[in-house]
């Protein structure tokens, strides 16, 4: 999925008066942009796949540049999850004092037009191969709402109209990027989304180190649901509700599709549900098994059930928590939400039990997924 309204930042587009023609690009000329910056980030990728470099890259600090004071103050929570690229077009330089002077001038423009704090990104790279601080490491950017808690975002500021940047400036990505996950500032296990900026929807990238971006999921007919007729679903989600069945835990694939079985007739049965009551359930054999799927309305938590997905843990988690490939499998569930649009990306993640008076998810399982990215209790 594509989404063809505004491809590149705010600062990208806007910055300055020469940036203005880039909104009369036709759908045809976009596209084209489009297929640059998916050719880029998927050079980025190949680089990394090659290994982490021993030294860091070269960093031209807030100082060298000749920044203003630091006025941020939110705080990112390391190791983040994501890494967000960007391209400044049209701000091409090749020499230091070229870069700074253009950084210069951007940090001028973000804080006293866009009225922010600083720059936009944690940090920005020069067709020179060097990297400039931007925010840093420690401090929240302002480049991707619903991200900008979650993620280190670099921006391009060295590339030329219609091309990619060059070599010693992918080369200075990869660094930083190997760099931040020695340091413990981002997860060895990142997803660099392609982020299409003004309606923030996410297109379809690899993850940069091996994950998948969705799991397979077990279908209804593979664990012979019944067939129902149920309320539609108010898509996208904006909550994720963690919950465990409080019922058997299953540890092979066999013993999992009766569970499911069992589990919609109780909900069907006893309890007058339409349906199962939850999205999806999640067994200790690794397996994400479809409950509802993602267009039906779930009956998990009053209050919630039209703009909550409901991703439910089988087993009882209040001593002992799931193993790690199902908390695995959960995370993966939820990434794969947000990348097909399913869920949006500044999404809530609670537990069951922050919603609804109830010992779901389970103390154990409680305490991990407070870890996880957009908890909020």
């Amino acid at each position: 999925m594509l989404c063809w309204l505004l491809v590149f930042s705010a600062l990208g587009l806007q910055a300055w008066g020469k940036f203005s023609f880039i909104f009369s690009l036709n759908e045809t000329q976009v596209r084209g942009i489009s297929e640059r910056l998916l050719d880029l980030f998927a050079g980025i990728s190949q680089l990394i796949h090659k290994g982490l470099p021993a030294d860091a890259p070269t960093i031209v600090s807030r100082k060298e540049w000749g920044v203003r004071p630091l006025t941020c103050r939110a705080p990112l929570t390391l190791p983040v999850a994501y890494v967000i690229t960007d391209q400044l077009m049209g701000m091409e330089c090749q020499e230091q004092n070229v870069c700074s002077q253009v950084l210069r001038g951007l940090q001028s423009h973000s804080v006293h037009t866009e009225g922010w704090c600083d720059v936009a990104y944690n940090f920005l790279v020069g067709d020179d191969g060097r990297v400039y601080e931007g925010v840093g490491w420690n401090v929240q950017g302002l480049h991707s709402q619903g991200y900008n808690n979650v993620s280190l975002g670099i921006a391009f500021f060295g590339s030329k109209i219609g091309s990619s940047p060059s070599p010693a400036a992918l080369s200075a990505a990869e660094g930083l990027i190997s760099y931040a996950i020695q340091k413990g500032h981002l997860s060895p296990r990142y997803i660099q989304p392609l982020l299409l900026k003004e309606e923030i929807c996410l297109d379809p990238q690899h993850a940069v180190m091996p994950r998948k971006a969705c799991p397979n999921i077990i279908t209804r007919s593979a664990w012979e649901a019944r067939e129902t007729h149920c309320p539609k679903m108010n898509l996208p989600a904006k909550y994720v509700i963690i919950i465990h069945t409080a019922g058997v835990t299953c540890n092979v694939s066999v013993d999992c599709l009766n569970e499911v079985r069992e589990i919609q007739s109780l909900h069907m049965d006893i309890r007058n549900f339409c349906d199962i009551g939850y999205h999806f359930l999640v067994g200790q054999d690794g397996g994400v098994y479809e409950g509802l799927g993602w267009h039906i309305q779930g009956a998990h938590t009053y209050g919630y059930n039209d703009i909550a997905l409901g991703i439910a843990f089988m087993g009882n988690f209040v001593e002992k928590p799931p193993n790690a490939k199902s908390l695995e499998a959960a995370q993966d569930l939820i990434q794969c939400a947000v990348v097909e649009g399913y869920l949006t990306p500044n999404y809530l993640l609670v537990g069951h039990s922050d919603v609804a008076n109830i010992l779901s998810p389970g103390q154990a399982l409680y305490n991990i997924i407070r870890t996880w990215p957009h908890f909020k209790p």
